[in-house]
């Protein structure tokens, strides 16, 4: 019988898309691979089998198939998995990698090399192949308590320090924003892209988590909310499942979005399962 691992693995090398179409796979929490007829992209891959997980990595780093760029949006644990960018960087040699600037020597720490690694900021453009990254500001926060949510400036000499990415690749537009809270002016640069799949969590913040060193993002309502305002196609919750302490629910988020959002479709990934989408299925 073949595992599942690597029937996920195998189904992400092996698949063939026509022109005008993306594949996405969910590999938990915020872990995602994005593929489109010509190239592979990983966006904060968690691959590390942690004993804290509740859903297990649907493949092993060293099980990977080809990438050709890497993507990871903040330097937390969940999604700049360290040691699983290192075995990434060894099993495709040519893949490139994009991260906040302020956190390239983490990645050079690890032995990948400076050439390969690309820090960016809000209002850069980056080409990669036949595919467009927009980097966006994210607002989330390092530690807590005291829980402080902002964009990093302190810590990073005026530069951003935890980003979101508008992904276009195929026509086909994807945000995904990392962990960010909503906040002022993110409505307002996201409206311009008009998006067609905006991967976002829905685990929410509060006290008493907070006062349990875990620093949270928006919830379901505000999801749905962000999603509509920002005029996107197709809702993709994400961040919910993988702890005990961050559940999220994503039952609320469907019926928060059916009764307050009707325009808005919603979808509901399975772990380890393909999911394609061509421009203007939603």
């Amino acid at each position: 019988m073949v595992s599942r691992t690597a029937t996920t693995a195998a189904d992400i090398a092996a698949a063939r898309l026509p022109a005008g179409t993306i594949a996405l796979w969910w590999l938990g929490q915020a872990s995602f691979v994005l593929r489109g007829p010509t190239s592979t992209f990983f966006i904060d891959p968690f691959l590390s089998a942690t004993k804290e997980r509740l859903v297990p990595p649907p493949f092993r780093a060293e099980e990977s198939p080809p990438v050709d760029y890497v993507l990871c949006t903040h330097e937390h644990g969940d999604h700049l998995d360290l040691p699983v960018l290192k075995v990434l960087a060894q099993r495709s040699p040519n893949a490139q990698f994009v991260v906040p600037r302020p956190i390239v020597d983490l990645l050079t720490k690890e032995g990948i090399a400076a050439e390969r690694i690309q820090g960016v900021q809000p209002g850069e453009e980056i080409v990669a192949g036949a595919t467009r990254l927009f980097p966006t500001p994210a607002m989330h926060g390092l530690n807590c308590p005291p829980a402080i949510y902002d964009f990093g400036f302190e810590l990073s000499d005026g530069l951003y320090r935890y980003l979101g990415y508008v992904i276009e690749l195929e026509g086909v537009r994807i945000y995904h924003p990392g962990d960010t809270l909503v906040f002022d002016g993110l409505i307002e640069r996201l409206r311009p892209f008009d998006i067609d799949i905006a991967l976002l969590p829905i685990n929410g913040r509060s006290y008493f988590r907070e006062q349990q060193k875990l620093v949270g993002n928006m919830d379901e309502r505000e999801a749905a909310d962000l999603a509509a305002a920002a005029g996107v196609k197709l809702l993709v919750p994400t961040h919910y499942d993988m702890f005990a302490a961050n559940l999220g629910r994503p039952g609320l988020l469907v019926e928060y979005v059916r009764s307050t959002h009707p325009e808005l479709s919603c979808h509901l990934p399975s772990h380890g399962r393909r999911f394609t989408f061509m421009k203007g299925d939603a």
